[in-house]
């Protein structure tokens, strides 16, 4: 019998499977199989929060097939993802297994590489009950704040609403920064730039700092005329000159954090994107023989440390010393600083393999795989690098009472930025003033140099930026909100939820968002308190080092959190949720006002703001932009109608194209479209044809139906079953061929197309 290996998604199913031979099975669990109900709360909360699990929907042929192959198996390794999330779903699946708790099924690797793999099922363990428990206190948690939430939302502002621990604090947050921004008042401030010549003929530029009186800020533009007209009379004089060497350090190899930080900003990633591509890269990629075959990239992409391990350093210090000299070495291995807030539990990202370069295997990758994994792999390696070494030069003019300042730097020995010069890009500080990358001419203290230009120049201070997605990860990761395996989801869930949208890279609070938050600071200020939501992620840790428990840390919560509830829902006056409407450029063509968006049960669409007087309304389309309306010339669908005999033509509805009777409203026959496959129908040899169902869901049909009553969700196809001669069928939910006649049992794995 073969030994059974179990992960979560197929991708990595592939990879390992080429590493482990005919001896082991790998199957994809292809995430949980269980989890809380979605339509009631699902927690006993006066029997110590205990709570109800069920099989999700639509995971019961995944169910099913684990239960069969662990039915044969002779061990089964249980082999989810490195965290707590990966250990409970081990824990669900094991519960639906029936293997016993202190079996040693579990198996974990920080990275997908034959090696590793083969490591760790040489070294199975038992699923870690803590982290279990953490998990299921976090979800636990979220789900109390978020349905018990919902309903007071529901009640007080407006159906439909929903609220969450840590998105709340997001939207608050964003909203907040909109506060600011509102609220700020610009302040004007000028500046006086001097032009100046040396001896040799090559200019500089220089700018006011100070008077007599020390560094000196002019408010207004009569105090910048006066320092102008002070300095256009008067001479300038080099004061001091200084030299100095700087080093400049490279970055740390990534974090979860970091790399959804640096991935936005330098390759215009959203978080989402970022996170899709890094699981790619982790779970494996068929880079062909000269590579191993199928190898992950990546080490595991949620973590919150900077640690890298003995052997990876080792690497790194060979392929730097042979790639471009022992010179680029530091003389002792680099290790950074992890937060103090981190768990520590896995390595930093980094390349699980140095020497696959990204150049190399860049016709294997998609676009953003290759670039995310250009800029892991260089971010690395500069982090195993030496310093660059810059050689700073800081100049002191005077003109009479007034002092001027400028500086540069050139580069000496690049080191690391030889790899990567993104991070700390930032030119360094001299005297504590920010100097530009400029090459300076050679200036001797004591030289007099002559005056070109005085250029004064009005600015005003600005309002603090929006959040950008990059920013927004970084101030929850610097105040403890969430931990990295949430950022990406944290963002999605606010943006569709619509309490932020999208401006560009920035996010803007809506009006539904500000409102909701505060509703929220005023009923809910525990939830929506930073500090309270970071002191919460601590309890949850600590659960996992056994310093906690799960019902200890939920009654804690849940005391003042049902107070505060019983108090919002006593609100005898529902809140009025009065949101400003979205005005469209779309005319009305009926009473020419401006349409209006609303939100209704199938998304967003155009209304006439003079309803109910004028009930004109537009669809929009996946983009957001009107839907084309219907033309004066329909297509012809080239049969006539059944009733009235006119022509049928076709017609976009809810559920996709259907053909109707063109002269509708007077006739309303209608006869749904369908598709032909080439496949003949099994009971009475007529064509087998497409349709679609409510919700688009796609089934097939003889074109008699229902006068022949063939009919079935998987697609029919037009060879027979090499076993039987039975009629063969492809299953989208298994992506595999199997024949219906079910004492024969013919099955094969493979993707075919199907007709949508």
């Amino acid at each position: 019998m073969a030994n059974l290996v179990i992960v979560e998604s197929p991708a990595k199913a592939n990879t390992i499977k080429s590493y482990l031979g005919s001896n082991y099975k790998v199957i994809a669990s292809k995430g949980h199989i269980r989890d809380l109900p979605k339509s009631t709360l699902g927690i006993d909360v006066e029997n110590g929060f205990t709570p109800h699990y069920i099989n999700i929907r639509g995971k019961g042929d995944v169910i099913k097939e684990l239960k069969r192959e662990a039915k044969g198996a002779n061990k089964i390794f249980l082999a989810t993802d490195p965290d707590r999330e990966g250990e409970a779903i081990s824990w669900h699946i094991a519960e639906q297994l029936g293997i016993p708790k202190d079996k040693a099924c579990r198996v974990t690797f920080n990275e997908i590489t034959k090696g590793a793999v083969k490591e760790s099922i040489k070294n199975p363990r038992k699923i870690n009950e803590d982290l279990v428990n953490s998990q299921q206190a976090r979800r636990i948690l979220d789900r109390l704040v978020g349905f018990k939430l919902s309903e007071v939302l529901w009640k007080n502002l407006k159906s439909g609403l929903s609220g969450g621990r840590v998105q709340s604090v997001a939207a608050r947050i964003i909203t907040e920064r909109e506060e600011e921004i509102r609220a700020f008042v610009p302040q004007e401030y000028w500046t006086v730039e001097a032009t100046l010549e040396t001896d040799d003929g090559e200019t500089i530029g220089a700018r006011l700092f100070a008077d007599k009186n020390g560094r000196i800020k002019l408010s207004s533009e009569s105090e910048a005329l006066f320092a102008e007209r002070e300095i256009s009379d008067g001479t300038f004089k080099v004061s001091s000159v200084k030299h100095a060497v700087k080093y400049k350090q490279p970055a740390p190899p990534f974090t979860t954090s970091t790399l959804q930080q640096e991935a936005s900003k330098q390759l215009g990633f959203q978080s989402q994107k970022i996170m899709k591509v890094a699981q790619e890269l982790y779970d494996g990629l068929n880079l062909g023989a000269e590579f191993g075959g199928i190898q992950g990239l990546i080490t595991y992409m949620r973590t919150d440390s900077t640690r890298v391990s003995a052997v990876a350093e080792e690497a790194a210090a060979a392929y730097i010393t042979e790639s471009f000299g022992r010179e680029y070495l530091p003389k002792v291995p680099r290790s950074y600083k992890t937060s103090t807030n981190a768990q520590d539990a896995h390595e930093a990202i980094r390349p699980s393999n140095v020497y696959i370069q990204p150049r190399q295997v860049r016709k294997l990758l998609t676009t953003e795989q290759y670039r995310l994994y250009k800029l892991i792999w260089e971010r690395f390696i500069a982090s195993q690098m030496e310093a660059a070494v810059l050689d700073t030069v800081s100049v002191e003019l005077t003109c009479g009472s007034y002092v001027f300042k400028t500086g540069g730097y050139v580069i000496k020995s690049r080191g690391y930025m030889t790899v990567y010069d993104f991070a700390n890009s930032d030119t360094p500080d001299i005297d504590g003033e920010s100097v530009n990358l400029a090459r300076l001419p050679k200036i001797k203290n004591g030289e007099t140099l002559r005056t070109l230009e005085i250029k004064k120049q009005q600015h005003f201070t600005e309002p603090p930026a929006r959040y950008t997605e990059a920013s927004l990860i970084k101030f929850l990761e610097e105040n403890g909100i969430g931990r990295p395996s949430t950022y990406a989801p944290i963002i999605s869930i606010i943006i569709s939820r619509e309490y932020v949208k999208r401006d560009g890279k920035s996010l803007v609070a809506t009006p539904l968002g500000e409102l909701t938050t505060a509703f929220m600071r005023e009923h809910f200020p525990q939830i929506v308190d930073y500090e309270f939501t970071a002191t919460m992620e601590s309890k949850l840790d600590s659960i996992e080092n056994k310093e906690n428990t799960t019902e200890g840390v939920l009654s804690e919560f849940y005391e003042d959190f049902e107070k505060a509830l019983a108090a919002a829902s006593s609100i005898e006056a529902k809140t009025r949720l009065d949101l400003p409407a979205e005005e469209s450029d779309v005319v009305c063509e009926k009473c020419g006002a401006k349409m209006i968006y609303k939100s209704g049960r199938f998304g967003k669409f155009l209304a006439c703001p003079n309803y109910p007087a004028c009930k004109n309304t537009k669809a929009l389309g996946k983009d957001g932009t009107v839907a084309q309306a219907e033309t004066a010339e329909p297509e012809l669908a080239g049969f006539k109608c059944d009733i009235c005999g006119g022509e049928m033509v076709v017609r976009n509805g809810r559920y996709g194209s259907f053909y109707a009777c063109i002269n509708y409203p007077a006739c309303t026959f209608t006869k749904q479209k369908v598709t032909e496959t080439g496949v003949l129908c099994p009971k009475c040899s007529s064509k087998v044809v497409a349709r679609h169902g409510r919700g688009k869901m796609l089934f097939y049909s003889c074109e008699r139906y229902p006068e022949c009553d063939f009919s079935t969700w998987d697609m029919p196809l037009a060879e027979k079953c090499p076993d039987c001669g039975g009629v063969l069928y492809y299953r989208k939910s298994r992506k595999a061929v199997i024949c219906k006649n079910k004492s024969c049992g013919y099955k094969r794995d493979g993707e075919m197309t199907v007709i949508e």
